[in-house]
């Protein structure tokens, strides 16, 4: 496993973006706005639920974040896919955190259930992953993990087989 902190704040996830925290054509999390976490307060490659692996991480919001005013006029709402996105985001960033290399893609997710919603009123959404699998073979790097995503301590998605992997094409 790499050497990479347990931790990282918005300045390491923006680098992550720009390719330098695990290399050119290696994970990379998107830029803003499509970034959808503002730090990761846990990651691990052996902890969680199932002990192969977890991640932890917090997005502060606010009712200037760019989806309220579209999604929808009068009635704003983030929407789920950003959410589930931001599940993805975490899952292929854990990948690269553990020192596996390859560009990172959603595969697909198993079940999603939306229970609840995102409103400009709400203060932080709280992501956790725990890793079901963790492969990496001569042909295949995979993360396969389930999800869930807090609004202000309140559950509102949950996920089970979210699938990222990782490619050198």
């Amino acid at each position: 496993m790499a050497q990479y902190p347990s931790s990282f704040d918005r300045e390491d996830l923006l680098k992550c973006a720009r390719g330098e925290l695990f290399g050119p054509g290696n994970a990379q999390l998107p830029e803003p706005p499509m970034l959808m976490m503002d730090r990761i307060t846990e990651i691990s490659g052996d902890g969680g639920a199932h002990g192969k692996g977890h991640v932890l991480a917090e997005f502060d919001i606010n009712p200037d974040l760019w989806f309220f005013d579209c999604h929808f006029p009068g009635n704003p709402i983030m929407p789920g896919c950003l959410g589930l996105d931001g599940l993805w985001q975490l899952t292929g960033f854990n990948l690269g955190w553990r020192g596996w290399t390859g560009r990172g893609y959603a595969l697909g997710v198993g079940e999603v259930k939306l229970k609840g919603m995102v409103r400009p009123d709400r203060k932080m959404l709280t992501y956790k992953i725990d890793f079901t699998k963790a492969v990496q073979t001569r042909r295949l790097t995979m993360g396969v993990a389930d999800g869930i995503v807090e609004a202000d301590g309140e559950v509102i998605y949950e996920v089970k087989d979210m699938k990222v992997a990782l490619s050198e094409s």
